[in-house]
């Protein structure tokens, strides 16, 4: 989830409409862009180069040179069964595409996703088929248990806490808390009340809601949505 001046979000190339959440450009000129953590990986072509963000747990604050920033941000859980890499290794970590994996000069970011989306996944990275995958994400998204969730799909808890690392970097119920932390921002940068948020994203109360923003934010409610 990207913060910045002139940032822009698009649809992604309709051939990878299953593994892309969005495409977005942002201006150039030098400058910070701020992230905050949404359970996704993006593929960055910044400065001259593509580089791969990682999941993030805690915001982080990215330079860049005067090039305009073009990126992809995949669904939670895909990047990684593309490259081939835990997510675990790449958390909170930008790292050039090229000490992962070699991919052919010139090509565009949808290029470079095609080309990633025809290798074979490796079990590690990829231990479920992407219907799974996404009703993983789904039932985390709503709140679920994990004993209910490791049940519905026939894994045990510690399968399940395993396989989290690897396919989104960290565990679910990391995953449950980023995933339901990034619905309670994009209602606050609508204008929702943080009462009302708190409520309709399932925190206990608004002063929990205000602690998890300090968590993965580092900053205020106030001050995250310029009240």
């Amino acid at each position: 989830m990207v913060e910045c001046m002139g940032y822009r979000e698009s649809a992604p190339p309709s051939e990878l409409g299953e593994l892309v959440e969005t495409a977005w450009t942002a201006d150039g000129g030098a400058g910070h862009a701020h992230v905050l953590p949404d359970g996704c990986m993006d593929l960055i072509r910044m400065d001259g180069h593509i580089v791969v963000a990682g999941p993030d747990v805690t915001a982080t604050v990215t330079s860049h040179g005067p090039e305009p920033l073009a990126g992809l941000r995949f669904h939670p859980g895909v990047l990684p069964r593309l490259l081939g890499i835990p997510a675990a290794e790449l958390v909170d970590r930008r790292v050039p595409l090229d000490d992962i994996c070699a991919v052919r000069p010139g090509s565009t970011l949808a290029e470079i996703a095609v080309e990633l989306a025809a290798k074979p996944p490796t079990n590690e990275t990829a231990p479920w088929r992407m219907p799974t995958l996404r009703q993983v994400t789904r039932s985390l998204a709503a709140g679920s248990s994990i004993a209910d969730l490791a049940q519905d799909v026939g894994w045990s808890s510690r399968t399940l806490q395993r396989q989290c690392h690897a396919v989104y970097g960290y565990g679910p119920a990391t995953l449950r808390r980023v995933l339901r932390f990034r619905r309670a921002v994009a209602l606050l940068h609508r204008g929702a009340l943080p009462a009302d948020v708190a409520v309709a994203t399932g925190y206990a109360d608004q002063p929990h809601l205000h602690r998890e923003v300090r968590a993965f934010a580092g900053t205020t409610v106030t001050a995250l949505t310029g009240r």
